[in-house]
């Protein structure tokens, strides 16, 4: 009875009932193998892990020495399980096992195909895309060839991933595409659904392709709604959805949902599993001015093997300790090789360049931000990559070659639905109107960032805001100083050290420096004491 249930139960894909049912059921009598693996897909799919790959161990022994394809397969799914749990020596032995297996098995195989997942993936780890896409294009015509639809759907998967890493923006998305429509159609097993759910979603994330992330996240919540017992794909699917809610400026959904996922992986996982969505829940709080929170989540996905940057950064920048952000950002990406993981760092390295006033080195991280946006093509990170160049002009001088980059960036960002980034290049915008005595038109921009910023409960950027509306509103300003160096220019003419105008801003000394150089260049006077002179003479202090 519990046997023909625990059957039933696992075609509902109530997993974790499945689970308990095909476990009396073994109790009472030895199962035989078929439903050895749904035991095993059972208690993998509904978070028992230890439950699931013990029962692929009883698999891969029982029939070792007589069914090398049973074997196989046992000991595959074993071996790649443990690498993505980050026990690689275990997994690499269970592998060495695999291949033993595949020896003794007519070639070529389906089994062959599948041995080419786990060389892919270390190839492309390694950034070696050329080799990797050979072995996954071996792999899909494999599956193809010999009628394993999981096999040539996942590596068509692969494929996709790949050639979006070489910059084949178009293909690669052609490919996601095929795979994906297989996927949603429930053509695949559901651990290959899961699996290929993830892997694209999170391709499509690391370049931006944020159409396809928004789709295939809702269709990844559909997916897992429709199977309350599954945990093996909720927690991350909860962290897709969180980022995407925060993109579209829905933030207490998104930190609700970053919240529900840290809980879900932690209970399914382990503390390691939770490091993104407590990223997730820091960026959130950062946002949102809740800079204490922000640092403790940040602090805790830090400890769970999440770098916390660019956001922390950020939040440094938020509490006027722009030196620190910058030397955190410059480590984090010259940790950072592949075009697409500095793709990630660059728009908030320019801004926090920007601030410290390193005008020059902010320009070739721009620079170098457009160059990979050419590269890869997709909108949203043409957008960044336009509103890091009109940031660089702007601060530079050169307003009227800021208006067209900040324009374009603000037209794509609102276009995608992403209301905060638009709204942030608006208020750069505005600041380059008000540069070439467009009155009108900054007052406009402003209005329309603050309106942004006000609905969202960005507090940072809404008291960023409070110069430039003092400037829009036809104040007039001090001699082109940036809100930084009036800081700065106030505290000289108070008489401070630039050793204690560093210690009060948080600053380091050569930053202080090259701000007081700034300021004697920008009101031509010679010394300290003519910059103290026209600081009392504007009633600056």
């Amino acid at each position: 009875m519990e046997l023909q249930r625990g059957r039933e139960l696992f075609a509902q894909k109530a997993w974790l009932d499945a689970q308990g049912a095909l476990t009396l059921a073994d109790r009472h009598a030895p199962l035989q193998l078929a439903d050895l693996w749904r035991l095993a897909w059972s208690a993998d799919l509904c978070g028992q892990v230890v439950e699931g790959l013990a029962t692929l161990e009883r698999i891969y022994h029982a029939h070792a020495d007589d069914d090398p394809r049973t074997a196989f397969r046992a000991a595959f799914w074993l071996g790649f399980r443990l690498l993505h749990l980050q026990e690689l020596s275990r997994g690499r032995g269970w592998l060495g096992r695999a291949e033993r297996c595949l020896e003794r098995l007519p070639q070529p195989s389906v089994e062959s195909g599948y041995m080419e997942i786990p060389r892919v993936r270390e190839h492309y780890a390694a950034g070696r895309y050329a080799e990797a896409l050979e072995l996954a294009t071996r792999a899909a015509e494999l599956g193809s060839r010999l009628g394993d639809h999981d096999l040539g759907m996942f590596a068509r998967n692969l494929q996709g991933r790949i050639l979006l890493r070489q910059g084949a923006h178009d293909a690669g998305l052609k490919l996601l595409d095929e795979a994906m429509l297989a996927v949603t159609a429930g053509e695949l097993a559901p651990h290959i659904t899961g699996l290929i759910y993830c892997s694209a979603i999170e391709s499509c994330q690391a370049v931006f392709a944020l159409d396809r992330v928004r789709e295939w996240t809702e269709s990844l919540r559909g997916w897992c709604d429709a199977q309350p017992q599954l945990r093996a794909f909720t927690g991350a699917c909860m962290v897709s959805r969180s980022e995407i809610l925060e993109l579209a400026g829905q933030w207490p959904e998104a930190l609700e949902e970053a919240q529900r996922a840290a809980k879900d992986l932690l209970k399914a996982f382990g503390a390691r599993a939770t490091g993104e969505a407590l990223y997730r829940q820091a960026e959130i709080h950062r946002l949102r001015g809740e800079l204490s929170e922000a640092e403790q989540r940040y602090g805790e996905a830090s400890q769970n093997g999440r770098d916390p940057q660019p956001g922390l950064a950020l939040l440094r920048l938020a509490q006027g300790r722009s030196d620190v952000a910058v030397q955190a950002m410059r480590r984090a990406l010259a940790a950072a090789s592949q075009p697409l993981a500095r793709a990630k760092l660059l728009p908030s390295l320019v801004d926090v360049l920007l601030v410290a006033g390193e005008v020059q080195e902010a320009r070739a991280a721009a620079a170098e931000l457009s160059n990979i946006a050419v590269t890869f093509g997709a909108e949203a990170l043409c957008a960044l990559a336009a509103r890091a160049q009109g940031a660089v002009e702007l601060v530079s001088g050169d307003a009227a070659a800021a208006v067209t980059p900040l324009r374009s960036s603000f037209e794509v960002l609102q276009q995608l639905g992403a209301p905060y980034l638009a709204a942030q290049a608006r208020a750069l915008l505005a600041c380059a109107y008000q540069a070439l005595d467009d009155e009108d038109g900054a007052r406009l921009e402003l209005a329309a960032a603050r309106r942004v910023f006000q609905q969202l409960g960005a507090v940072t950027d809404l008291h960023s805001l409070d110069t430039r509306s003092a400037r829009a509103s036809g104040k007039p300003s001090v001699a082109g100083l940036s809100a930084r160096e009036l800081e700065v220019l106030r505290l000289v003419a108070s008489g401070k050290t630039n050793k204690l105008i560093a210690a009060a801003l948080c600053l380091s000394e050569k930053t202080v420096d090259r701000h007081v150089s700034n300021i004697l260049a920008k009101l031509n006077v010679p010394s300290r004491s003519a910059a103290t002179a026209f600081a009392y003479e504007n009633k600056l202090v």
